[in-house]
């Protein structure tokens, strides 16, 4: 297969799924691990892909309206599941996840909440809620996450506490914890996990056991894993004889 074909269908590959490995791409490709990193220089260099810690992703697939649109069954089911965790009167942190994202509607049954924030979608779908008080960090925004990041933002988050956190993931995997796309999404996530007096992780089941750019936290970071019903029944029995609390 020529070099130009097979570019072509590593772009094809990656449109199926969020991201691929090299050795994922080596194997399917019948090729050599040097050969598919040499393939990924060249399609990075044209702008195509964005190399990550072993493997690649397509530029969009870090934006959130594209990131919104995968799995929203399963999203959507898990943004339920997590929100009837949620008590009026509660204070909780709610990062810029898509799946997180999926939570707002069912939030709209309470009579009070305070929401803590770097989510814009967050902040444009509840805000004006009755009872509800939205508090957004201030900071820069990323117009492709629709989300406030950078030290300003942290700064913010680290001066409150909340009742719970609810926060989404790229990867997690039982060796090497969570892990993120970014620094960004990692640091924000830790900022919220570590002000909460419980956190909720929202990972649908297609995220468990992968492992994405940046390894940032472990398993204690989080006190309930919450993922949809499609994940088997061997990886729970896995993950609670670890000590992980499923929720599904």
């Amino acid at each position: 297969m020529s070099s130009k074909a097979r570019q072509k269908g590593i772009l094809e590959q990656l449109k199926v799924g969020e991201e691929s490995s090299v050795k994922e791409l080596a194997d399917l490709f019948e090729t050599s691990d040097i050969t598919i990193r040499r393939d990924l220089i060249a399609l990075s260099g044209k702008g195509l892909l964005v190399r990550t810690h072993g493997g690649a992703m397509l530029p969009e697939s870090t934006g959130f309206h594209q990131k919104e649109s995968r799995n929203n069954e399963a999203k959507g089911y898990i943004g339920k599941l997590a929100a009837s965790y949620v008590k009026a009167g509660d204070v909780i942190f709610m990062d810029c996840g898509s799946t997180v994202f999926q939570m707002c509607k069912h939030l709209r049954r309470l009579e009070k909440l305070t929401i803590i924030t770097n989510s814009l979608p967050v902040v444009t779908e509840l805000l004006g809620q009755p009872g509800f008080t939205i508090n957004l960090a201030g900071g820069e925004i990323d117009a492709g996450r629709k989300a406030v990041h950078g030290s300003v933002a942290l700064e913010h988050m680290v001066r409150y506490k909340a009742d719970k956190a609810f926060v989404g993931v790229d990867g997690f995997s039982l060796a090497n914890g969570l892990s993120a796309s970014g620094e960004k999404e990692a640091s924000m996530t830790l900022a919220m996990g570590s002000r909460a007096k419980k956190t909720y992780l929202l990972c649908d089941a297609t995220k468990l056991e992968k492992d994405s750019y940046l390894q940032f936290a472990a398993p204690s970071l989080f006190d309930f894993l919450v993922t949809d019903k499609s994940v088997t029944t061997d990886m729970i029995n896995k993950y609670r004889k670890a000590g992980i609390m499923m929720v599904c």
